[in-house]
């Protein structure tokens, strides 16, 4: 493997952990960290816009990208799935970008595998509680999903401790400049 992928970096949490949001303010703090936009076979939320939040693919797509070797990683969670573009990310790392991928647990200990130099963090809610209450305020999943999002969060939060480093998004402003020194001084 190409030192190149120490420039890879893996974010994952739970749904309503603040990864998105964390990493959003990443980018905008350093044009050099670059955001891997994953492919999903799950319907836009809101403004979510193809090709930006995500590649949207039907599932027939999405497995015939998976059989043809065009994902890092891929997996399924709930009844969708999730998948790295293997090209999006070479062409980035290639042109000297710290790559984030935002990927769930499962992608993530993929990766780390594949790549044992990429870097991985683990965004953690401050609390179940809390992490509760960011999913109810999105007002986009049904009581049925919200329960199975929280159950499938408390498994995700024990596997933290096979990441490299946690982060707790209890204060926004402070996880981000956490992740931030991290990402920097993991780079050096």
């Amino acid at each position: 493997m190409s030192d190149l992928y120490s420039k890879l970096v893996v974010v994952s949490g739970p749904s309503g952990a603040g990864k998105d949001t964390v990493v959003a303010k990443l980018l905008e703090k350093d044009s050099d960290i670059s955001l891997s936009v994953s492919a999903t076979t799950r319907a836009p939320r809101g403004s979510e816009q193809n090709g930006v939040e995500y590649y949207f693919l039907s599932v027939e797509d999405f497995l015939a990208k998976a059989e043809n070797d065009g994902f890092i990683e891929h997996a399924q969670y709930g009844s969708n799935y999730y998948g790295t573009l293997k090209s999006d990310v070479e062409e980035r790392l290639a042109d000297g970008k710290t790559v984030v991928l935002v990927i769930e647990v499962q992608g993530a200990a993929n990766i780390k595998k594949m790549y044992p130099q990429s870097l991985s963090i683990f965004i953690m809610p401050p609390s179940l509680e809390v992490l509760e209450n960011r999913l109810r305020g999105r007002k986009t999943e049904s009581e049925a999903d919200i329960q199975k999002r929280l159950g499938i969060a408390a498994e995700e939060m024990k596997k933290s401790v096979d990441y490299d480093f946690t982060v707790v998004n209890d204060a926004l402003e402070d996880a981000v400049n956490d992740a931030y020194n991290i990402i920097k001084n993991h780079n050096k």
